[in-house]
């Protein structure tokens, strides 16, 4: 009996540890490479790829997407675990609290970045090349000597890059030999800084102590919450421009949106400054349910927008003849 129960237990500790390792892989951050959608949009319509074609490489290319994510996301975790324990919320997960190791996180990283990549090579060579840089961000973003999450601004400079590189993933899982326009990478890469800012503008606010939150993360001791403010108005300004040059060049319609896609950083900013704020932890931000329902309406209004032609809008573009 005493045996039967050692048994039981070890197998019970065992389950729990593989728990944590899938916990710390954050699988339930996968939904932010819903991000390479617009990448494949553009190749549908710039690239004039089928759509027949299109699914089976998608499937591939979000499921090695994933992979190489979760392998950044095993490595963030365990090698913030001692800053971590300054946070009130992150000071209870799994490496925090001392349930990770050192050699299993070498192993899962290993295994999930090495899948991703063997899974990229299936697809163009670009899509391994962009998926290989995917993960360098990673160790640039949280392994010292670089460790640029503690530099003051180009942490969410490094870390927002991933925008326009899942962009270029969704891309380049369909396309070969071209790339999308620039004007549209540099908009998504200002659009994903201005959410990292935001992010970081709310646990700023949350923990509401400068000393504790620069013991957090190091980038907080030169950060205030007026210069997150303005750095996160300077990087919606930056994405609204490019965005701008991008859907004025290829679809005046999309002049349309303009309106709809300024109400977004608005409400987004709005979102960041509740106590309590969801942008903390984005893949929370399902709660968020009215902004949610907004996100899917404005999605819905520019693939409208891809369809529909109305010449008088050439007049925002042109010089008016009377």
């Amino acid at each position: 009996m005493i045996t039967h129960n050692s048994n039981y237990f070890a197998l019970i500790a065992h389950r729990m540890n593989l728990s944590d390792y899938i916990k710390i892989a954050r699988p339930d951050h996968w939904f932010k490479n819903l991000f390479m959608l617009p990448g494949v949009a553009l190749a549908l319509v710039l690239a004039d790829v089928a759509f027949s074609d299109a699914l089976f490489p998608l499937i591939i290319a979000v499921a090695s997407t994933c992979l190489v994510a979760s392998a950044n996301y095993v490595i963030n975790e365990y090698l913030d675990a001692e800053f971590d324990r300054f946070h009130p919320v992150k000071k209870h997960r799994p490496s925090a609290v001392g349930q990770i190791r050192g050699g299993g996180v070498v192993f899962e990283y290993i295994l999930l970045g090495g899948t991703g990549l063997w899974l990229a090579t299936l697809l163009t060579p670009e899509f391994v090349l962009f998926s290989a840089i995917l993960l360098v961000m990673g160790v640039l973003y949280n392994v010292r000597p670089f460790r640029t999450k503690e530099v003051v601004f180009l942490d969410v400079l490094s870390e927002s890059i991933n925008n326009p590189l899942r962009l270029l993933l969704g891309w380049s899982a369909l396309v070969s030999g071209q790339l999308p326009p620039s004007s549209i990478l540099l908009a998504y890469w200002m659009g994903g800084a201005f959410l990292m800012a935001m992010k970081r503008y709310a646990e700023y606010r949350f923990i509401n102590d400068p000393q504790r939150a620069s013991l957090y993360r190091a980038s907080f001791k030169h950060y205030t919450e007026q210069s997150l403010l303005l750095s996160s108005f300077f990087y919606a300004l930056s994405s609204v421009f490019f965005l701008g040059i991008f859907l004025i060049k290829y679809r005046i319609e999309f002049i349309l949106s303009f309106p709809l896609i300024a109400l977004l950083f608005t409400w987004y900013l709005a979102i960041a400054m509740k106590p309590f704020s969801s942008t903390q932890t984005p893949e929370k931000l399902y709660k968020e349910k009215l902004f949610v329902t907004y996100v899917a309406f404005l999605v819905a209004a520019i693939a409208l927008l891809f369809m529909i032609d109305i010449p008088s809008l050439a007049l925002f573009v042109e010089p008016l003849k009377y």
